[in-house]
Order: structure tokens, then sequence, then C-alpha cells
């Protein structure tokens, strides 16, 4: 069975990931598939919108399959890694710009890769099994898959919060965040879906939208403004060192357990980023440190740490938020050259 379904069916294009037992893991075959499918429905009059779920009940899409950039990396080739994030990063640009409507289930957990997926349609659909979430931090990357557009347009300075620590999201927090538009329970999804697929008409969403359980973010956002709204990943670690507060504690073991320069480039990113953010040029700020992510940060052992020898015991290369040099953000930040992040074949 192919590890993603790709058909047309009523008056949708459907795409379901097909990898339950790897919490639907993208694969760099999975994303070449899905951009080509939607380059193939922008122009089919059949295909009124596009419909995107997963199979299994643990996950829509917990993240990018790795398995195959650390092999590489670890090996000395950089390229493998590379020319994944680009075309990975231009499927993402593709559905955030998309023609039609692209209605995502997200159910479960929703992580890194499954974000570039399923949270740049124009209709995000979470249940009460939905967890979303941006970890990379913790594996030596950013926020990346057009996720620190998503974090850059958050209220207040949620972004730097969930991006830095890794927060998990419910429903409601996911539809405050940014990264959701919709409660719908998932006894409701069934008959959703089979109207979708029937009529082609998004209205049928509204109809079945509820009032999403209560969150944790609203109640939170005065103290996550004062901490992570400090101006360096210094700054706000300071901050939640002398707060006190049983939030304050959590959060700084949620952030110690990042990646420093990872945390630090992710403060400086939506930074940049806010007032004036777009999909492309988050994409193209996110490029340029996972571009770099193998030979000159934390990425390879990061994922040795957590993935592949699991001892959870990485061995950054700053010994902490306080030690990082701003000219180590800067440099990872960079522009690449001749090797920028493009979307040339969207406008050929």
């Amino acid at each position: 069975m192919a590890d993603v379904l790709i058909r047309k069916e009523g008056r949708a294009g459907r795409i379901t990931l097909n990898r339950p037992r790897a919490l639907n893991a993208l694969t760099y075959g999975m994303c070449l598939a899905v951009d080509a499918a939607l380059i193939d429905w922008a122009d089919d009059a059949e295909v009124a919108l596009v419909l995107i779920d997963a199979e299994g009940d643990r996950a829509f899409c917990a993240g990018g399959d790795i398995a195959e950039m650390y092999a590489t990396g670890t090996a000395g080739d950089y390229r493998y890694g590379r020319r994944f994030w680009r075309d990975e990063y231009r499927m993402n640009a593709r559905i955030a710009g998309y023609p039609n409507p692209v209605v995502s289930f997200l159910h479960g957990f929703t992580m890194g890769g499954g974000v570039g997926l399923g949270c740049h349609g124009s209709h995000r659909i979470v249940s009460e099994s939905s967890q979303v979430a941006m970890p990379e931090c913790g594996i030596g990357l950013v926020p990346d898959v057009g996720g620190s557009f998503i974090l850059a347009t958050a209220p207040g300075h949620l972004g730097e919060y969930a991006g830095t620590t890794g927060a998990r999201m419910g429903p409601q927090d996911a539809i405050l965040t940014g990264f959701a538009d919709h409660f719908v329970p998932e006894a409701a999804w069934g008959p959703l879906k089979a109207r979708l697929l029937e009529t082609g008409d998004v209205a049928a969403i509204a109809a079945a939208t509820r009032p999403a359980p209560q969150g944790q973010f609203a109640a939170l956002s005065d103290e996550i403004d004062h901490h992570f709204g400090q101006p360096t990943l210094a700054a706000i670690a300071r901050s939640l060192e002398g707060a006190g507060s049983d939030f304050a504690a959590q959060a700084l073991k949620a952030l110690s357990r990042a990646a420093p320069l990872s945390a630090a480039c992710t403060v400086e990113m939506i930074r940049r980023l806010r007032g004036h953010a777009t999909m492309r040029a988050a994409l193209g700020l996110e490029y340029r440190f996972t571009f770099r992510s193998m030979e000159h940060a934390d990425f390879l052992e990061g994922i040795r740490a957590a993935i592949i020898d699991k001892d959870r015991n990485p061995r950054w290369k700053h010994a902490g938020p306080e030690a990082v040099p701003a000219e180590d953000v800067e440099r990872m930040l960079a522009p690449l050259g001749a090797e920028e992040l493009t979307f040339e074949e969207e406008n050929p």
C-alpha cells in the first residue's frame, strides 16, 4: 500500500497519509507526490477543493521522516537534506497560495512536517484529540515548514513561547495561536467529509463547527508576553529564572531541553518576521538555517540523542541560552547567495 493515497473523489482532490505505524511521518517521496497532485489539480475544473486527512487514530502527521537525513548527513553529504527541505518548503508555499480551498483534518499529533502539510490551507479542522506543536528546537532545528510564519503572526508573544519550548497545543490553543480554524468533534468528521466530497462546498464546515474545549494559553497570555517578550533568548531565560511561578518553572524546563542556538535563532526569526510576515519570506529564512543545520548547528546531534541512540542527552554546541553569541545567530540566518530558496517553478 502506498505511503500516501492520492485520488479524485467526488468534487474533491483527496490526499490521505497512510503510514499510521510511523505516525504518518512525511517522507521525501510523499512530499513530491503531494506537490505533483496539487499542481495537477490547480487547473482541474472537476476539483472544487482539496481534502487532506490521514489513516490511524494517533496522528495526522507527527513530523518528517528524518532517518535518511541523518544517515546522509553523518556521512558528510548534506545535499539530500537540503533538497528535501527545499522541495518540502515549495510544497508548503503551494498549499498556502492554492487557488481552491484546502481542507485539512488534524487529529492526534500534528507536528513539524505535519504542520507544513496541514496548517497552511484555508480550512484547518481540529478535534478533541488534536495536539499541535513545533518541537524542532529540541532536535537542533528551528520551527520550519512555514511554522515561523504562523508563530510570527500569533497574538502577543505566543510565537516565541510555542516556538522555543515546543509547547503542545490542544484545539483551542491551536486556534488561538493560528494553527487551526475550526473545532469539529471527531464523531462528526465522517459526515462532514462525505458532504465536502459530494458538494465541494466548504460552507458545510461552518455548520459543523462547535466551541472548542477550553485551552491554557489565554489564561497565561500576560505571563507569556512578559517573559517571552524579552529582547533575546538570554533575557527570556533570565526573566523565567527570576519569576518563581509554576508556569515560569515549567517553561524554563522546556527551554532547557532546546538546542540553545536553535532557540536563539527562533526568537530572532520571529522578531524579523513579525509585522510584515509573508509565507515565502518565512520559508526563505527557515531555509537559511536548515541549509546550514547539519554542518554548523545541532541537527545531527539532536537526532542522535532523540532518535538514534535515544539517550536524551544531546551535547549542544552552546552551553545554554546565555552562551549564544549574536554573531552565531547572524551567521545561521545570513543570506545564502546562489543557494537561497526560490519558488521559480510556481511562476514559470
